[in-house]
């Protein structure tokens, strides 16, 4: 991945290719966090939310759920994703 600005499609694509969920949605909340900490000014690509549900969530521990997106995205951190609150949907 490149260092552009993470977006939702993107974020999805790579969550799609890395853990096949079954359920996935992608919201970009970065607009409701202007001016707070990790914002980029642009009101878009620092702030997302994640529900996610699939095989690879299933007998996992929490911890281990959130491991498994949060390593997907590691790219994504470096470019400059601040904040990722996740939904694991069963």
């Amino acid at each position: 991945m490149s260092a552009a600005i993470p977006t939702a499609p993107a974020i999805e694509a790579q969550l799609r290719s890395a853990l096949n969920p079954s359920v996935l949605e992608v919201i970009d909340e970065s607009a409701a966090h202007a001016g707070h900490s990790g914002a980029n000014g642009l009101g878009y690509g620092t702030h997302f939310r994640v529900r996610i549900g699939g095989p690879a969530f299933v007998g996992v521990s929490r911890v281990a759920q959130h491991r498994l997106v949060y390593d997907a995205l590691r790219d994504f951190t470096a470019a400059g994703l601040h904040a990722l609150a996740i939904e694991i949907q069963n």
